[in-house]
């Protein structure tokens, strides 16, 4: 495999009609793909939820393992269906484990509401074409109770590829990386000294209120989890790593029930 060149996928401006095998076609926005910011390496397949995700041996995305066909990341990880394949048991891109098991994408199903200039609804399933749990290289996580609300203060911890900091933003990471961030609370997150207005109830925001911890360029549609619990996905931000501006991701548990239609194999999910 060889190491994303992030700059393909980090600006904020470019646009692409996909046309896909999926329920929902979408017009996609490339959005700044986030990174770990402040971060350590995580253990050897001590994250075995967390998946690569991958166009032409490169990495663009995090997903998450949630069902052993499906997998969780954002809508704005749509790249289409075309070469993507999914990654699972991988701790070093570019670097042959042993342990790497890869699945091809059957089925990419973006939240119909998803939009692309506020960010709301990021979030997207993808249907796998073999198990990367059977296989023994990965494991599920669990999902929380739907509508359950992160309180301000919990600590999280978000995992990635992503690189680790300002200076090289546009160089991704070789090591799965994970840093623990707090929740900030939505009144917080979206005062006019903060995100100003643009946090939705799709969303919760996490980081440090010291800065420099935050996900940032190349880890989006990544983990948040809490108490062994998936709480979000790494969704946006205004910036990297300031106290100021927490990044943003989407509140998994307001789609548990999208989620669950989705898996069971409707062909194509009323919306809720």
């Amino acid at each position: 495999m060889k190491i994303l060149p992030l700059a393909l996928y980090t600006s904020l401006l470019v646009w692409e009609l996909v046309s896909l095998v999926t329920c929902f076609p979408v017009l996609v926005r490339r959005n700044r793909d986030l990174r770990i910011l402040g971060g350590s390496i995580a253990a050897p397949h001590s994250v075995s939820y967390i998946v690569s995700l991958q166009t032409e041996g490169k990495h663009f995305c995090g997903g998450v393992l949630i069902h052993k066909y499906w997998v969780l990341t954002a809508a704005h990880c749509n790249l289409g269906l075309r070469g993507m394949l999914i990654v699972g048991g991988e701790n070093l891109l570019g670097q042959q484990e042993g342990s790497e098991r890869t699945a091809h994408a059957l089925r990419l199903v973006p939240h119909p509401h998803y939009n692309n200039k506020t960010n709301d609804n990021d979030i997207m399933l993808i249907e796998l074409s073999m198990s990367l749990v059977e296989s023994g290289v990965g494991s599920l996580v669990a999902l929380p109770k739907a509508g359950s609300v992160l309180e301000e203060g919990r600590l999280c911890k978000v995992s990635g590829w992503g690189s680790t900091s300002l200076r090289s933003r546009f160089r991704a990471s070789l090591s799965l990386r994970t840093v623990q961030v707090s929740v900030f609370s939505t009144a917080e997150c979206n005062s006019s000294q903060s995100h100003n207005g643009n946090i939705t109830e799709n969303m919760v925001c996490a980081g440090s209120s010291a800065g420099g911890k935050d996900a940032c360029e190349g880890d989006s549609g990544g983990p948040l989890v809490c108490d062994s619990q998936l709480f979000g996905l790494v969704s946006w931000g205004q910036s990297c790593g300031e106290a100021r501006f927490p990044g943003v991701y989407t509140a998994v548990s307001k789609y548990k029930h999208w989620i669950e239609d989705t898996i069971s194999h409707r062909p194509c999910p009323t919306p809720t």
